[in-house]
């Protein structure tokens, strides 16, 4: 367990045993509920939140209703800049079946918006969906979340992708809209 921030033992405080909590309890920054079996379900991160519209949802929401579908097999949602919502939802989805181009895929990223504004609502419809081979992850498996915000804002990736299992998928994923 960490004692302190070198420097700043205060920070360390604030920041891990924050005083919503009377600094007793430690903030590990997961969201988490427990069922009436006693039972925890981890949420997601805390901080990992869009606001569209003044709505508050989490990227782990829209995530498991893009994922109950049956044609996806896997999803990664961030938010990026919009001028009329505020921020808006896209969407990096790899299907269990072949990765759709042209008409096929529009259809199949309406078919989801659809789908997630049933789950959820038509608030949480992402803007833009792109489809991949697979999601841009480390080694270990973990997405790369920083890279698909800055191909969701249109940014050029100038970041350090050494550690990717499969670089080739920045360029699918760029190309792919």
């Amino acid at each position: 367990m960490i004692r302190t921030i070198w420097g700043d033992p205060e920070r360390f405080k604030k920041s891990y045993y924050p005083e919503d909590f009377q600094g007793r309890y430690y903030l590990a920054g997961d969201g988490a509920h427990r069922d009436l079996d006693g039972y925890f379900w981890i949420m997601g991160r805390i901080d990992d939140v869009l606001n569209v519209s003044g709505h508050r949802l989490g990227t782990m929401e829209v995530e498991s209703a893009l994922v109950a579908n049956p044609l996806v097999a896997e999803a990664a949602v961030v938010g990026r800049p919009d001028p009329t919502t505020g921020e808006a939802i896209s969407a990096f989805v790899v299907l269990k079946g072949a990765r759709p181009s042209g008409e096929e895929g529009k259809r199949i990223a309406n078919e989801l918006r659809n789908w997630v504004a049933k789950e959820i609502g038509p608030i949480a419809k992402p803007k833009d969906i792109r489809f991949g081979d697979n999601l841009p992850k480390t080694r270990s498996g973990k997405i790369m979340r920083r890279l698909l915000r800055s191909l969701a804002k249109g940014e050029e990736i100038t970041q350090d992708v050494s550690t990717l299992e499969n670089p080739a998928i920045l360029d699918q994923l760029k190309e792919n809209l």
